[in-house]
């Protein structure tokens, strides 16, 4: 029998999980496929500019600790994040990740009053 790619839901990680979206590139790709679905790599390397090798080694991670699922179909390989387990195991979790993307920076501003 083949071993899948990815782990099983319940064999998700959190700190896997966390370690994945440490990375702003990793962060972006798992942001594109929120927004767009299922992408194929070519599809997703178009407009990002870091070198093929690289981003190979992103979906490996992205992969390996649960976030993503990649799917060969004929000579493509398809990545879909796995938004439903992810859900599952860890609720909140990509919204929460989804949502800080679209927040602005901090202004830097002391949060103290003394002067």
């Amino acid at each position: 029998m083949k071993q899948p790619l990815q782990p099983a839901t319940a064999d998700l990680r959190l700190v896997d999980v966390l370690a994945a979206l440490a990375d702003p590139t990793r962060v972006a790709l798992v942001a594109r496929l929120a927004d767009l679905g299922s992408q194929n790599c070519t599809a997703i390397n178009n407009d990002v500019e870091v070198h093929k090798t690289t981003m190979s080694h992103h979906y490996r991670v992205l992969r390996e600790a649960g976030l993503t699922e990649t799917t060969v179909r004929g000579r493509e390989r398809w990545i879909d994040l796995r938004r439903a387990d992810l859900d599952e195991r860890f609720p909140g979790l990509i919204d929460a990740v989804l949502t800080s993307l679209e927040a602005p920076p901090p202004t830097g501003q002391s949060q103290s009053s003394g002067s």
